[in-house]
């Protein structure tokens, strides 16, 4: 039998070193999931990165300290209405978001920037909306995603407190119904600073522009509308305070809160808005959560060309 023999390693040449292995292509037969599943999942993940969930540990810090300093004044009123065997609760549910003002613009200032101003300084944004996603639905995952945040963020001492009382055995009905109108307040008062919040962090790709910016916009406002109120206060223009609190992110949700959620204003001499007053205030804070988002989308139709 003939065996056929090598060839010599002169003999040999880079091509037939060659090998071309068929091993198939075969296209994608599984499940297509399409826009709906791209928006769900990119809320998922900006939710999460705005607790710094599936970021590094340095990404935790601050929104989780923030998250504790909300909840932790909370808990104390809450062990002292128990152990003192209080009648009420040391603050009403619609009142404490308006206390800790400060802290949830912190975090606002922060986590906005985080959740869009990345996207805009890598130029990931192309990118998204080459996959089955639009514009419309990169701006709702976004918007939908701080609010909800945001929501965690101011719900969670409400619900403290609200254990808290019934553990104290205050009155479950009162209890109940002050709960529920303080959860409307903290809903509306996500939507309009999540809005706002991005509209201005979405304007620059600088984190710390941002977060400047942010700051300025809720803090500067709310000073200077304060300033104001206690200046028609002392000169007895009581009729002049609830208009000056349209001027002003914080004072509108306080505004909506003591005209419809039976809350106490925090307005000089507690001259909150009546009805019709409240209506504007329900008006300008519905406007500007819609100007926000028509302004996201504006901003993002040119940041994908």
């Amino acid at each position: 039998m003939a065996v056929e023999q090598p060839l010599p390693a002169s003999a040999a040449t880079p091509g037939d070193q060659t090998r071309i292995h068929n091993i198939g292509y075969r296209n994608y037969d599984g499940p297509r999931l399409g826009r709906s599943y791209a928006t769900r999942s990119l809320y998922s993940q900006s939710l999460r990165g705005a607790y710094g969930l599936g970021r590094s540990v340095k990404s935790k810090v601050l929104p989780m300290l923030l998250f504790v300093v909300m909840c932790v004044p909370a808990a104390i009123m809450v062990a002292v209405a128990v152990a003192t065997k209080a009648r009420d609760l040391p603050v009403d549910y619609t009142r404490y978001a308006i206390i800790m003002q400060a802290v949830i613009s912190l975090y606002v200032a922060s986590q906005a920037p985080q959740s869009v101003s990345r996207d805009l300084r890598f130029k990931t944004v192309p990118l998204y909306f080459s996959r089955p996603i639009e514009t419309a639905d990169y701006v709702r995952a976004k918007y939908a995603a701080l609010a909800s945040a945001l929501f965690v963020l101011t719900a969670a001492p409400l619900i403290v407190l609200y254990v808290g009382a019934l553990l104290a055995k205050l009155d479950f009905a009162d209890q109940t119904k002050g709960f529920a109108q303080g959860l409307v307040s903290v809903a509306l008062l996500s939507l309009l600073f999540a809005g706002i919040g991005l509209v201005i962090a979405s304007v620059t790709p600088r984190r710390g522009f941002g977060i400047a910016a942010v700051i300025a916009v809720l803090t500067i406002s709310y000073g200077a509308v304060s300033t104001l109120q206690a200046i028609a206060d002392a000169q007895n223009s009581t009729g002049a305070i609830p208009w000056i609190g349209l001027f002003s992110p914080v004072t509108l949700i306080d505004g909506v809160q003591s005209a419809f959620l039976g809350a106490s204003s925090a307005f000089p001499g507690a001259a909150g808005p009546g009805s019709g007053e409240g209506a504007v205030y329900v008006l300008v804070v519905l406007g500007l959560i819609a100007a926000s988002y028509g302004l996201l989308l504006r901003r993002y139709k040119k940041v994908g060309l």
